[in-house]
């Protein structure tokens, strides 16, 4: 990559500029712009109605007034001072957002103008820009197998530029997934509820029962990325295909009508399982495609959930 760099129109700070290659920079900018135009203009407020005022934080101990709740008391306090006081909270105002984004070998896969993690960082960027709107803080996680990034939570739309910067530079250790992993330490590093997307085109077995206890602990979304070639293969004669995060390579022969419905069975197998999967343990999900709009999917979870929650 080029090591000049883009500071005419950067938020970046000065010293993130010179360490950040021009196309990256422009790559991030094209990102803002679009995404937080979308946001303006489709969400208008939406992501605030879904996500917000579902818990209440602590704010004081004061003394018992008539009409206060018996429950409310705070006995350790009463007890110190002789008088009834009580716990008083407020309605939470601000959310944690967190980002798990699924960086293996498979989201370096597209069969259209870009890669599947391309568009996992797209969408990324118009939820951040959504809760940066409403003063939220956002973070991210970035694993393969393995943890590989872990941005802490901050507001402020130079922190989301931040999170989209590092998405946009991604060079993983990591080939292989494991979700687990991911969730895993997001029990480690969020000690309050957060909302959280799960960003991902869910390649892995192994994370059924690590979804179930997070998603208890938080509001998990998962958001599911594929690409039109993985759910079916044109008549193209004999392809040498290879496994993104294994690397073994084998012949399949599209010519033959056999072979073609097989690799579309298998794979619907896997989306009713993954599905099934999400079901099970109460996670929302939003299916974007790559040859699709991200912006429709994500809409119907919201007015969804808002009518769940009226």
């Amino acid at each position: 990559m080029s090591s000049s760099v883009y500071s005419t129109t950067s938020k970046f700070p000065d010293h993130l500029n010179t360490m950040i290659p021009t196309e990256i920079l422009k790559k991030v900018r094209r990102i803002e712009i679009r995404t937080s135009h979308l946001v303006s203009e489709v969400l208008a407020g939406e992501y605030r109605s879904v996500f917000r005022g579902r818990g209440m934080e602590f704010d004081e101990v004061r003394e018992y007034q008539p009409g206060d709740e018996v429950s409310s008391i705070d006995w350790n306090v009463t007890a110190r001072t002789g008088y009834p006081h009580v716990k008083r909270f407020v309605e939470e105002r601000q959310l944690t957002v967190l980002f798990l984004v699924d960086a293996s070998g498979s989201g370096f896969f597209g069969s259209t103008d870009r890669l599947k993690v391309e568009i996992a960082t797209e969408v990324c960027a118009f939820l951040a820009f959504s809760a940066t709107k409403s003063n939220d803080k956002v973070g991210l996680v970035v694993f393969t197998d393995e943890v590989e990034t872990y941005i802490p939570p901050a507001k402020g739309s130079r922190h989301v530029l931040r999170v989209i910067r590092e998405l946009a530079l991604l060079e993983p250790r990591g080939r292989k997934t494991r979700i687990e992993s991911a969730l895993d330490y997001l029990g480690r590093v969020a000690h309050r509820r957060c909302v959280v997307f799960l960003v991902s085109d869910f390649i892995d077995d192994r994370y059924e029962r690590a979804l179930a206890i997070a998603g208890k602990r938080h509001d998990v979304v998962a958001v599911v990325i594929t690409d039109p070639r993985e759910t079916f293969l044109p008549t193209a004669g004999i392809l040498e295909l290879q496994d993104p995060e294994s690397g073994e390579r084998f012949l399949l022969d599209t010519s033959c009508a056999h072979s073609r419905a097989g690799y579309e069975e298998a794979w619907l197998e896997f989306s009713r399982q993954r599905d099934k999967t999400l079901r099970k343990v109460g996670v929302d999900s939003i299916n974007v495609r790559a040859d699709r709009s991200y912006v429709e999917p994500i809409v119907r979870l919201f007015l969804a959930r808002k009518r769940r929650i009226r």
